[in-house]
């Protein structure tokens, strides 16, 4: 059983999730620092990592402000259908409007008559000309030597534009990536990839760091080593101050089939968690401090992070030459089940109780399944939060025997998917649900599930000038 909150102990923040589950996490966190509470270690997963990056460094409020990440006009466009799919879909839609524009004609001069019977009625003469130019050009689209030689030709020039599209969008994915991996099988099987395009939600957020990190100044943004870089001089420098805290990531290498840490936390848990450069152990090939031979990868971090497995191109990082993986480059994803290792590793930090933040509501009981959505953007939604339901369920289950207090915040109720970037329709309250309502009901959620019912009774103090992850909004 929990014991009671202390905030004398070694307190650690996980948030886990995809998506547009982020924006609960910001609401979260702007409510945990106007009330004060202290964080000693912030951990993410999946979108979760976002918001751990930002909180570490005293830089939440960037998530939750009126010109906020998560207030941005570009947010409902961070995940998308990749361009190629989405020309596909067009060219799709017109050849088949194509295909049945024999079908389309007859019922237009169905209303091209009664328009002219119409007309004729009303004593207008130019009523039974508009009839017969239509049926002139009825005759003369569908004649013996008219129609076998238009149709096919538009509905080839549509299967040529598709294939074009496709090689296309291919070449120039493989161009852009940082990294190159040969890969074994028909180049062929190359053109059909992932079918959501994760590199607006990447640049999005990297894009917020680099903008956090330079305040003020007019700086072209550096390259994304030079930026992990000084991303963790920033934090490594800071630690003792108010408002930073310590940092675990957690991301899946499809390559070494293992989820990897990366963070930076004070002495003595730092060489406990990571160890030095040439030791032995297993650990040197998943766990990497961003202070020392990881410190290039907090970019990569994220990248991989933003990346859903089977929805989204893997991220590629290279490791540094004197590392474990020896100048190696592996893909990076998201994996809901690393939540459970992520606890496992604050833990190890010293961590004595943790507060676990997510989007995902409480599983249904009998009677309460709701209709499957039939959109597929929907579909994978309804996936991503099965499983993140699934792991917070597992990872709870079997890790929280090592805290002495496990606290979670999570909604009784949540609408919006993880890719409901628009918000979503809420059919228990028949109206939308807007990402600027979810992010409410995450600020609402921290309060009456962690703040009011377990800190206050506790008699911690409340302190407004202690923030977490940033400077209090109004």
């Amino acid at each position: 059983m929990s014991e009671l909150y202390s905030p004398e102990r070694r307190t650690a923040l996980v948030l886990t999730g995809t998506g547009a589950d982020g924006v609960y996490h910001a609401g979260v966190l702007r409510a945990l620092h106007e009330a004060g509470i202290k964080i000693d270690i912030v951990c993410g997963r999946g979108i979760g990592a976002v918001g751990a990056v930002f909180a570490a460094v005293d830089g939440g409020s960037r998530l939750w402000d009126a010109k906020g990440l998560w207030r941005a006009p570009a947010v409902p466009q961070l995940y998308r259908w990749r361009w190629p799919l989405r020309v596909v879909f067009a060219v799709g839609a017109a050849v088949a409007a194509v295909l049945v524009s024999p079908l389309l004609f007859l019922a237009l001069g169905l209303v091209v008559y009664l328009v002219g019977l119409l007309l004729g009625m009303a004593g207008l003469e130019w009523g039974a000309w508009v009839v017969g130019q239509y049926a002139n050009l009825l005759v003369a689209a569908f004649a013996p030597a008219a129609l076998p030689t238009w149709l096919p030709r538009l509905v080839a020039l549509g299967v040529i534009i598709a294939v074009i599209v496709v090689v296309a969008g291919t070449a120039l994915a493989a161009r852009a990536s940082p990294h190159r991996r040969r890969s074994r099988g028909s180049g062929a099987w190359s053109l059909v990839s992932a079918p959501v395009d994760a590199s607006r939600a990447i640049h999005h957020f990297v894009t917020g760091v680099w903008d956090l990190l330079k305040g003020g100044a007019s700086v072209k943004a550096p390259a994304p080593e030079d930026l992990s870089r000084r991303y963790s001089e920033l934090l490594n420098e800071n630690l003792a101050q108010p408002g930073f805290t310590e940092l675990l990531l957690a991301v899946h290498d499809l390559d070494a089939r293992r989820d990897l840490i990366f963070g930076l936390v004070r002495e003595p848990f730092r060489r406990a968690l990571f160890p030095a450069p040439g030791a032995a152990g297993a650990r040197r090939a998943d766990a990497f401090d961003l202070a020392g031979l990881a410190r290039d990868h907090l970019v990569d971090v994220l990248r991989g992070a933003l990346s859903v497995a089977d929805t989204t191109e893997p991220a590629v990082v290279r490791f540094a030459p004197d590392g474990f993986w020896r100048g190696e480059a592996h893909r990076l994803v998201d994996r809901a089940a690393s939540l459970a290792r992520l606890l496992e590793e604050a833990a190890a930090a010293g961590a004595e109780q943790v507060i676990l933040v997510s989007a995902s509501p409480e599983p249904p009981g009998p009677h309460e399944l709701g209709r499957p959505r039939l959109e597929p953007m929907a579909r994978l939604s309804e996936h991503a939060a099965s499983f993140e339901s699934a792991a917070l369920r597992d990872a709870v289950e079997h890790v929280q025997h090592r805290f002495r207090a496990t606290y979670r915040i999570r909604p009784g109720h949540n609408p919006v998917g993880a890719f409901d970037l628009s918000g979503a329709f809420d059919e228990r309250s028949d109206r939308e649900h807007s990402l600027a309502e979810l992010m409410e009901r995450g600020y609402q959620d921290a309060y009456h599930e962690f703040i009011e019912p377990v800190v206050a009774p506790s008699g911690e103090h409340l302190r407004t000038n202690q923030s977490v992850g940033g400077a209090s909004s109004a």
